[in-house]
């Protein structure tokens, strides 16, 4: 092809292009062009929407201002919200000032802190904030509370920590934890007088055995806000825990008085003999023949009892130091933690701040009281019946309350105050362990007659 016919096609092909541009374009006339009166027109209805629009996102704003202010910790601030808030600092003080059972008063004393942060609260409205509103995280968290699936996990690690060996070298020593569990059914008795319900007064008097978990676990059976053989009860599992968590924290200000008060200086002098030396097998032994006696005897402790001595066994079989460092040192931990700041929680103001919850208070020190004085008036008791050198000294008679092992700790404290070499630590510990079995068989006791 020659360049003549290149350029031919060349122009042949521009004017094509030409012609398709002009008919595309050829209905847009000069006519579709807006005149200057419309013109006007349109500028000034895009000012009038452009107004509009600003007034909108003006007035938006505002409202998302209000909204902000109704919705804020500070609008919705009530003096019980303080109140607690307050108590919770406290908790948290105690903890760090005084080393008073730190474990759990800190995630205690925070989760009323976390639990008593006002936010807005109304009909049909659900922030998905508080412990008591369905869908939240610490409703989900609390539910290990509210079918009482914490209390036995706590149990099993207990028991893969604890030594029986000092009961079992001296079984009498049981009859002490068992004599400080009258703190339990006379406070029963008093809640019933001061007008609760048989399962709240039953979940009420746990508290006399100053042990938290077997009181969260009675009370999430029977006093959880449901009705009970008939009986509609109240939601008392937060005042039970935070008050029996209580006295077991404060059980190195509660107890000495109870304990110099009942006692002589010739009493507190009182040297017991060394424990013997425990087998291996009597180790072993012990928690099986424990876990069948109890569960026969009371099978509604069986949740707690049976993860007790199933840790025990972890720990003393010799081949599952594993799972016995695992239940005694990490899972422990973790639901002590989701335990703690969870009951803390629980208290939000509007349901804990009530008549009833000063009530169980004053039942629960009553009760602590009553538990520890149970335990040395018995000890004195047996006294009478033994010779001189097989005396019991009454001050380990206080550590028949389960609150371990810090009564044992107590007792060994006031022993030493009064005879610096007389270390009744080893001999303390025996009521102690012996108390936690004696409140989980009276809880399951309790559960059966009340259910």
């Amino acid at each position: 092809m020659n360049k003549g016919l290149r350029k031919a096609l060349t122009v042949i092909g521009i004017i094509a292009i030409l012609a398709f541009l002009s008919s595309s374009f050829a209905g847009f006339t000069q006519t579709d062009l807006p005149s200057e009166k419309e013109k006007t027109t349109i500028s000034d209805n895009t000012t009038t929407q452009e107004n509009t629009s600003i007034e909108k996102m003006e007035s938006s704003a505002f409202s998302g201002v209000q909204k902000f202010i109704r919705y804020s910790g500070f609008s919705n601030a009530t003096t019980g919200h303080l109140i607690m808030i307050v108590v919770g600092l406290i908790f948290i003080f105690l903890a760090i000032k005084y080393d008073y059972e730190p474990l759990l008063l800190i995630p205690i004393g925070t989760g009323i802190i976390i639990g008593n942060i006002p936010f807005f609260q109304a009909d049909g409205v659900n922030l998905q904030l508080g412990i008591y509103q369905e869908g939240s995280v610490l409703n989900y968290l609390y539910f290990g509370v509210m079918k009482g699936i914490y209390p036995p996990l706590i149990f099993l690690g207990i028991g893969a920590m604890t030594d029986f060996s000092s009961l079992i070298s001296n079984p009498r020593l049981m009859l002490l934890g068992a004599a400080a569990q009258v703190g339990i059914f006379i406070t029963f008795l008093g809640a019933l007088f001061l007008g609760f319900n048989l399962p709240e007064a039953g979940s009420i008097g746990i508290i006399g055995g100053a042990d938290g978990p077997t009181a969260i676990f009675l009370s999430s059976k029977l006093a959880n806000g449901s009705i009970i053989n008939g009986i509609q009860t109240q939601n008392l599992i937060g005042p039970i825990a935070i008050a029996a968590y209580s006295y077991m924290a404060l059980v190195p200000v509660i107890q000495p008085p109870i304990m110099r008060l009942l006692t002589s200086k010739r009493e507190r002098v009182i040297r017991m003999k060394p424990p013997r030396s425990v087998s291996k097998l009597e180790k072993i032994m012990f928690p099986i023949v424990g876990l069948l006696l109890t569960a026969f005897i009371s099978p509604g402790s069986l949740p707690l009892l049976g993860m007790l001595f199933f840790g025990n066994i972890l720990k003393e079989s010799g081949v599952t130091r594993r799972l016995a460092d695992t239940a005694r040192t990490s899972l422990i931990d973790i639901v002590v933690i989701l335990l703690g700041i969870t009951v803390g929680a629980s208290t939000q103001a509007d349901v804990f701040l009530t008549s009833q919850s000063i009530l169980i208070f004053g039942l629960g020190a009553v009760s602590f009281m009553i538990a520890t004085a149970g335990g040395i008036i018995f000890a004195k008791v047996m006294n009478l019946f033994l010779s001189k050198d097989n005396k019991i000294n009454p001050l380990v008679g206080a550590a028949g309350v389960s609150a371990v092992p810090d009564s044992a700790r107590v007792v060994q404290m006031e022993g030493l105050k009064s005879d610096p070499t007389n270390h009744l630590l080893m001999h303390a510990m025996a009521p102690n362990v012996a108390g936690v079995i004696g409140s989980a068989v009276a809880a399951g006791i309790l559960l059966s007659f009340l259910f």
